[in-house]
């Protein structure tokens, strides 16, 4: 009976009591959420009780699996397994408090600057994305090594590593130049302000937004919904556009070409009525000018400004499309035309004969006169007067 009633007692008890303690600390932290509502903090430590109650049972188990007499030939298996359990649960628990802290500082922060200077909390976002990463993978190597210190042959292995660690370390550093540049590149994005997360930038002619950095990679969202993604090394190697480092406002520009008689006062009033009824355009500034002139067109540009990439562009859509439509409509004479007038008649090479009172081989028409001598076929003589006044007349 004693056989039974023993491994019962230390593995249900061991159970019962890591459910009972999970519980009533999630009770805990669900009544300081309730308390606090302006920090996630409580929340974000609930994500953790998983890794918590493995902890616990863990432990429970590891000090109490002897009392049970139970697999007496695979004891040492059995605790060297609950030992890898217990290591690896308390990491998982580390990297959550930790994710947790560092999440509700970033929150507080951001709750209280993220109006006043958006950008400095898109770069503390970045550098708080990058810190956690960086904080779990040193738990994790910690604990992977604590895991194999656990046997006794890797103690060994231990100490002969560390005696070639100089040649041990040559060759990896040569194995893996291209991780570490991309390790210390994305070290560098995170403190030295570069590009943050949230940051309007243009690569390799690509637009879009910066939507995850890594310490490797770094994550590009298109306007079109792609995904770029490039090693970090390539934003401290290579130029590229930035639109939000300090401030996300823009200036945009909108060109038509346009006739030369084009109103153009009409048009600024114009240009004024459509930005007042555009929701996207920030109020700031506009205006509208011919920057440049061809022998048929003249072209003319508007700046108008917005708060952000986004909104620049629909402003730029909209005046663009509501002035050519009001064009159209009312001085449809500015828009540029092509001219199909007919060209005047070129004069008709005649090799028969040569005229008497003009060049040899050229026929003049009728009623135009040679250099010297009477009109051709008759017809009467060259007077301009009379032709103007004709011409009036018509």
């Amino acid at each position: 009976m004693e056989d039974v009633l023993r491994p019962l007692i230390v593995f249900g008890g061991s159970v019962v009591l890591t459910l009972t303690l999970g519980w009533a600390t999630d009770r805990l932290l669900r009544k300081a959420d309730a308390r606090h509502p302006e920090t996630p903090m409580w929340e974000l430590l609930r994500r953790g009780r998983i890794p918590y109650q493995l902890l616990i049972c863990a432990a429970l188990l590891r000090g109490s699996f002897s009392e049970a007499r139970m697999f007496q030939e695979y004891r040492e298996g059995i605790g060297r397994v609950l030992t890898l359990v217990l290591i690896g649960s308390a990491a998982w628990l580390v990297i959550r408090i930790a994710a947790a802290v560092v999440e509700t500082s970033y929150t507080r922060y951001a709750n209280v600057h993220r109006e006043r200077d958006p950008a400095r909390v898109r770069r503390v976002r970045t550098q708080v994305t990058l810190i956690r990463r960086v904080v779990s993978a040193i738990v994790g190597v910690v604990a992977v090594a604590a895991m194999l210190l656990t046997f006794p042959a890797m103690r060994a292995a231990g100490a002969s590593l560390l005696a070639s660690a100089g040649i041990l370390g040559i060759v990896a550093g040569v194995a893996a130049q291209s991780t570490l540049s991309n390790l210390f590149a994305g070290l560098q994005i995170a403190f030295g302000d570069m590009v943050r997360i949230g940051d309007t930038v243009v690569v390799d002619g690509e637009w879009g937004t910066v939507e995850e950095i890594t310490l490797t990679f770094l994550t590009v969202n298109t306007w079109d919904e792609r995904r770029i993604t490039m090693p970090v090394s390539y934003f401290t190697s290579k130029p590229f556009e930035n639109w939000s480092r300090d401030s996300p406002q823009m200036t945009g520009t909108v060109i038509w070409h346009l006739d030369h008689r084009a109103p153009l006062d009409a048009m600024r009033d114009r240009l004024r009525d459509i930005l007042r009824e555009c929701p996207a355009w920030d109020g700031r500034a506009y205006n509208l000018t011919v920057v440049d002139t061809t022998p048929s067109t003249m072209q003319v540009r508007a700046l108008v400004t917005a708060k952000d990439a986004g909104d620049i562009w629909t402003v730029r859509v909209e005046v663009r499309e509501q002035m050519v439509r009001w064009l159209a409509e009312q001085h449809p004479y500015a828009l540029p035309r092509i001219s199909t007038a007919p060209a005047d008649p070129a004069p008709v090479l005649d090799t028969s004969h040569h005229s008497p009172g003009g060049a040899a081989g050229i026929t003049r028409p009728p009623g135009i006169p040679g250099p010297s001598g009477p009109p051709e076929d008759g017809a009467p003589a060259h007077d301009p007067q009379g032709a103007a006044q004709g011409s009036s007349a018509a």
